[in-house]
């Protein structure tokens, strides 16, 4: 009987006369408990399988170990291989650096060697100008000591043509080295604050010029000289000073030796210095007289024409 109120019901377990909304909640009571039960089945099923696991670990411990240990090896093959080649990078860098160094001295050898063969080019160079000057050293003291022969036979000659005027005192000849002076008086040559020339004079320029036209390495300097005394009213219009006395007296001697004399012009010169080189004082009657004269000067030839001669050499 109890068999069959329970087929009416539906449910089994259920009182027959149990409603739906009761049976309906047993039914979640008893599904909530299947779920509990399942889920702790599943979490033993879970347990066992770590369980296997961790026994199954346990079995192939030696593996791992080893596996660890070549792991390890490997770590440490690897940090030996890297510091390996830290020290690999660092010699390449040393290496680097010692070939930038030696391509740097070997590019300062290339760079001395080529200044050595400048210096060895220049060196060759400067003993060739040296041989050269030597030589030329030696053709100008020739040249020199002919020069220096020249002016003691001009002076000579000199001497021995004006002895009487040099006994008297009216000229006097000097020579230093190369230079020649030949001193005239005013008195042998011009009258008192006058350029023009007395026959006197022109006598005495006639033998001195026979003598200094052979002369042809030696310049002619013709200078003028006064007293500071001034200029006389009578011939101030004609020379307002004694510059301009000097001056016309010198260019007056200068005319007659290239115009009577003959001598080449090219080797002349005038000069006019006035009273400002006086060879005695101005305060006594003779002194004035000795500063006023004529100085026929010989001197080397100018400097720029040596140079020109020697370029054409």
């Amino acid at each position: 009987m109890k068999t069959e109120s329970h087929q009416k019901s539906g449910v089994r377990g259920l009182p027959p006369n149990a409603s739906i909304g009761g049976q309906k909640q047993v039914c979640s009571s008893r599904y909530a408990v299947c779920s509990k039960n399942f889920a702790c089945l599943l979490m033993f099923t879970i347990y066992c399988s770590l369980f296997t696991v961790l026994m199954g670990c346990g079995i192939n411990k030696d593996i791992y170990q080893k596996t660890v240990e070549e792991s390890e090896a490997r770590k440490a093959g690897l940090a030996e291989a890297q510091k390996q080649i830290t020290a690999l990078q660092d010699e390449n860098q040393q290496l680097k650096s010692k070939t930038d160094e030696l391509a740097k001295q070997a590019a300062d050898a290339d760079a001395v060697t080529k200044e050595r063969e400048e210096l060895a080019s220049k060196n060759e160079y400067m003993n060739r100008e040296l041989e050269r000057l030597k030589v030329k050293a030696g053709e100008l003291s020739a040249e020199k000591e002919k020069e220096l022969a020249g002016v003691k036979n001009t002076y000579e000659k000199l001497i021995s043509e004006m002895e009487q005027e040099i006994k008297k005192g009216d000229i006097k000849i000097t020579q230093a080295v190369d230079r020649l002076s030949v001193n005239m008086v005013e008195k042998i040559l011009f009258d008192s604050g006058k350029a023009e020339i007395k026959p006197e004079g022109l006598k005495v320029l006639d033998r001195v010029g026979a003598i200094l036209k052979g002369i042809t390495d030696k310049q002619i300097r013709i200078e003028g000289h006064t007293d500071n005394v001034k200029i006389g009213s009578k011939i101030k219009e004609k020379y307002p000073t004694n510059w301009e006395l000097s001056t016309a007296r010198a260019t007056s001697v200068v005319r007659y030796l290239q115009d009577k004399v003959g001598i080449d012009p090219r080797h002349l010169s005038a000069i006019g210095y006035s009273e400002y080189k006086p060879i005695a004082g101005n305060d006594t009657t003779e002194g004035r007289a000795l500063n006023r004269r004529m100085e026929i000067v010989l001197l080397p030839l100018d400097l720029g024409s040596v140079v020109e001669e020697l370029k054409k050499k």
